[in-house]
């Protein structure tokens, strides 16, 4: 049987979604005493317990509405066990709740090449999850081993695309113009990422914008996607191109973020 921390590394290792939920204060009759801990997921009770019965299942539904962002990352929640809960102990529970790998950064990259691996490399270091999507094996079997990383042989690269989570920010950097094209091109057509690049010049970008136009997509689609990807530093070295890829993502994912921040803000103000 694992401990808490024993489970808890793990789970996040795996980069699961998660609430660690921890019993501070208790005054009077309750059913278990302060410094019990559990660990909540999606799917419900991972490890450990607070209490068992009513407490424990109020306390499993609070942990899941953070993991669906309901509320802050932190929080604090006193309970009467017997107003509150329903229980007939009549005493008070503190508990806190702390989640984990909620909206991780979602970063999936189709290609497994020389650059995709120094990419990756260099991602792994960062609080994101990686997706690296290839047909060939002998390829993915080079990038990087880490919890954080994931390895996809797919022989059919397009068909990959509907199973994309939407938040992802996704890269395109395989074997070539080929192969990048299809993948690109499903994606203009049935969905909308929060950054999409394509490894290539400015004659590929060209080509690309032509492929896009000949496929009958709109005209908003040919400015949809980063061509060539990151920004305009370094040579042509894959970890330079990496590093340059890299600020892009961070410059994207930012005013992104500062979005949402002034909507929420606007949001609450008209209310």
């Amino acid at each position: 049987m694992p401990t808490f921390f024993e489970a808890l590394n793990d789970l996040m290792a795996a980069g699961k979604p998660l609430v660690t939920v921890t019993v501070v204060d208790v005054t009077g009759s309750v059913p278990q005493d302060r410094g019990a801990k559990m660990i909540v997921t999606l799917s419900g009770l991972a490890f450990g317990t607070v209490g068992g019965g009513k407490v424990e299942t109020k306390a499993i539904a609070e942990a899941q509405k953070m993991l669906n962002g309901a509320s802050e990352n932190t929080q604090f929640a006193q309970w009467n066990l017997n107003k509150d809960v329903g229980m007939t102990c009549g005493g008070i529970i503190k508990l806190y709740f702390e989640s984990h790998n909620v909206g991780r950064w979602r970063i999936v990259i189709f290609g497994a090449g020389h650059v995709a691996n120094a990419l990756i490399t260099m991602l792994q270091h960062f609080d994101c999850t990686i997706s690296c999507i290839d047909p060939r094996e002998e390829w993915l079997a080079k990038i990087p081993k880490s919890p954080k990383v994931t390895a996809i042989q797919a022989a059919d690269m397009p068909s990959m695309v509907k199973t994309l989570p939407d938040d992802a920010y996704v890269i395109l950097m395989s074997m070539g113009h080929t192969t990048d094209k299809p993948v690109l091109i499903e994606i203009l057509r049935t969905r909308r990422f929060p950054y999409l690049g394509v490894i290539g010049s400015e004659a590929k970008a060209n080509i690309l914008r032509r492929d896009v136009a000949e496929a009958g997509l709109p005209i908003e689609a040919q400015s949809a996607f980063h061509c060539p990807i990151g920004i305009e530093i370094g040579t042509n070295h894959p970890y330079e191109i990496a590093l340059s890829v890299i600020a892009q993502l961070i410059q994207t994912r930012d005013a992104r973020s500062r979005k949402e921040t002034a909507r929420s803000a606007d949001s609450r103000s008209s209310s």
